[in-house]
């Protein structure tokens, strides 16, 4: 797993699914979904108000995207991150 340097927080994204009618989950690149679960935090982050496993919210166009093993990142810095479910 990486781990983020000074000011910055990794991401796992969470993807947008659909369910149809018949029970069909579909998935979506058009509609990105600016929420994901926090995977690790920089040490330069001082006194979150989040920790590793809460879900944010983060800004539109923040952030280094990323994909590995099927999974998507986004490396962000912790300034970016506005909102906290946890």
């Amino acid at each position: 797993m990486l781990k983020p340097l000074h000011d910055y927080v990794l991401l796992e994204k969470e993807k947008v699914e659909k369910t149809t009618s018949s029970g069909i989950i579909l998935t979506s690149d058009k509609e990105k979904s600016k929420l994901a679960v926090v995977k690790a935090i920089g040490t330069g982050v001082e006194k979150p108000e989040y920790k590793v496993g809460d879900r944010v919210l983060y800004r539109e166009y923040a952030g280094t995207n990323m994909k590995v093993d099927d999974e998507e990142f986004i490396v962000i810095k912790d300034e970016d991150i506005i909102a906290c479910e946890g």
